[in-house]
Order: C-alpha cells, then sequence, then structure tokens
C-alpha cells in the first residue's frame, strides 16, 4: 500500500472529519467513536480485530528497539498498519501521532515526516504500510523456540 503523501490544510482534516463523522446506531457494535481525533472532531472507525501473543511479543520488541511509527489520526493507511497488529498491541506500537496537536506536528516535522505512515529505526525510514513480516526482518525479531511449537 502507497503512503499518504504530504499533510493536508487544516481545513481540508476538518472536511475529512465532518465528512466522515456518522451517527452510531446501536447496530454498529463494530464501530468506534474516537474523540480525540482532533480539533474537537470525532471520527467513526471500525474496531481493530484482537491481537494474539506473536503481534503483542512484536510491537513490545518493536518499542524496545527504538523504532517509531509515525502517523496521522485520518490516515487511513495508518488505520491499516494498526489493524496488522490488532487492538491490544497496536495499543502497545511506539506510535507518534503526527496531526493532532501543534507539538505532534513538531515533532513530525523535527524527523521530516513527508508520509504517513512512516517507520524509523535510527538513521533508516520506510514509507507506507509494512507488513509484519517485513518489519520482523527489518528489527531482527526472532519467534522464541518454545513459543513457535506451541502455536502450531
Amino acid at each position: 500500500m502507497q503512503p499518504i503523501l504530504g499533510r493536508p490544510h487544516p481545513l481540508q482534516r476538518i472536511a475529512l472529519a465532518l465528512a466522515t463523522s456518522v451517527v452510531l446506531h446501536p447496530s454498529m457494535a463494530a464501530a468506534q467513536a474516537w474523540p480525540e481525533a482532533g480539533h474537537g472532531q470525532s471520527v467513526v472507525q471500525e474496531a481493530l480485530p484482537a491481537s494474539n501473543a506473536s503481534q503483542v511479543r512484536l510491537s513490545e520488541h518493536l518499542r524496545q528497539r527504538g523504532f517509531v511509527f509515525y502517523g496521522a489520526w485520518w490516515c487511513p493507511a495508518c488505520r491499516q498498519q494498526k489493524r496488522l497488529f490488532g487492538e491490544e498491541a497496536a495499543r502497545r506500537l511506539p506510535y507518534q501521532e503526527c496531526e493532532q496537536r501543534d507539538g505532534d506536528r513538531q515533532r513530525c516535522d523535527a524527523v521530516a515526516i513527508r508520509a504517513y505512515p512512516t517507520w524509523i529505526h535510527g538513521r533508516e525510514r520506510r514509507e507506507g504500510v509494512l507488513s509484519l513480516e517485513e518489519l520482523r526482518v527489518w528489527s531482527g525479531w526472532q519467534e522464541p523456540r518454545s513459543e513457535e511449537h506451541t502455536s502450531e
């Protein structure tokens, strides 16, 4: 999947948030409203699937190794990246929001983020949605042997 290039003008972000806001009906059990989406807007997004133990361990490994995942609250590719990890592991990702507050933008500008999602580790960066396998290889992750046999 291609990264989303550039950042929208603040009015475009508001228009996007308004265009994607809907009134929740009780039958929408798989959807969640994210009031922290930015600028007081509420964006409805589909709930993430559950994480498995391997996804959680990979998320923790990436955090411990100093990887950072830069994204934006409105970014569908960023949401897809989180979906690959599942809900619990996504909460543990070393995620840096770039569009919610001015301080967020400054931190992302300081490392020249120009597309979402962007992963940075040391001096190396990768743009776009990365598969879990790509992240495992890049980070040098090895699933513990005892876990490999019990998960099959």
